[in-house]
C-alpha cells in the first residue's frame, strides 16, 4: 500500500509540474491579406460557418477555449492545431498556386463529404461547428464552383 501512496504521490506532483511548462499559442490581431475569405467572395452565411468550423485548427487565430490552460489537454491541442495549419491554413490561401488550390478544394470537399472534417473531437465540445444536412450541401456546392472557376 505505500509503493502506491508514493506513485500517487509521484503522478500528483508531475501534474502539478507540467502545468508550469508553457506552450506556444495560435493567435494573431491581424487578418493577412492573402486570407481565403478575403481573395474570394465567400457568401456570408458559408463564411460563418467555415471560420466557426475550420478555423480554429486551419488559421493563424485560434479561439481558444478555458481547457486550454491545463496540461496536457494545453500540449494535444497545439500539436492538433500546428498539424491542422500544416495540412491547410486559410489564413495564406492566396500564396498557393492554382493548382493547389485546387487541390486544396478538392480535399476540402471530400473531408466535407465523408465527414472527417470538422473532427469529431472537435465537434463534440464545438457542437456549433457541425455542418447541417442542409449547410454541407450548400459548402460543397460553394466550394464546387470555386474550384471550377480557378
Amino acid at each position: 500500500m505505500k509503493v502506491v501512496k508514493i506513485i500517487a504521490l509521484v503522478l500528483l506532483i508531475a501534474l502539478v509540474g507540467i502545468q508550469f511548462i508553457p506552450t506556444t499559442r495560435n493567435q494573431s490581431d491581424t487578418v493577412p491579406s492573402t486570407d481565403f475569405m478575403l481573395v474570394n467572395n465567400v457568401p456570408e452565411t458559408i463564411q460563418k460557418k467555415i471560420q466557426v468550423s475550420c478555423y480554429d485548427c486551419h488559421s493563424n487565430n485560434t479561439q481558444y477555449p478555458w481547457y486550454n490552460r491545463i496540461q496536457p489537454v494545453a500540449w494535444f491541442l497545439e500539436d492538433h492545431i500546428k498539424e491542422g495549419k500544416t495540412e491547410l491554413n486559410f489564413n495564406e490561401w492566396d500564396s498557393l498556386s492554382s493548382r493547389r488550390k485546387k487541390s486544396k478544394l478538392r480535399s476540402i470537399i471530400k473531408q466535407i463529404e465523408s465527414d472527417e472534417m470538422p473532427l469529431d473531437s472537435y465537434t463534440l465540445i464545438h457542437k456549433d461547428a457541425k455542418f447541417s444536412e442542409a449547410e454541407t450541401k450548400e459548402i460543397i456546392n460553394w466550394v464546387t464552383k470555386l474550384k471550377d472557376s480557378l
